[in-house]
């Protein structure tokens, strides 16, 4: 019966550090990159927004809920 111990002592470190070190930083960092574009884009969204507190349903469901929006409060 091998031991986990036995098996990382017969691992050479140059897989250990290609095979699940590198790919895992990798994948890490480009999240992070990804999430802070999405932030960006975001806050951009935001500043171009008339009334901030309209901003979730306006960008969510586009001009459709606007003109709904606008005929709704008419009558």
């Amino acid at each position: 019966m091998y031991s986990p111990t036995v098996f990382l002592n017969e691992l050479p470190g140059w897989y250990m550090w290609t095979g699940i070190f590198l790919p895992v930083t990798a994948l890490l960092l480009l999240f992070i990159a990804y999430l802070s574009w999405r932030i960006r884009k975001t806050e951009e969204e935001l500043a171009m927004a008339a009334d901030p507190r309209e901003t979730a349903s306006q960008f969510s469901f586009g001009p459709r809920y606007r003109r709904r929006k606008e005929t709704r409060s008419r009558t």
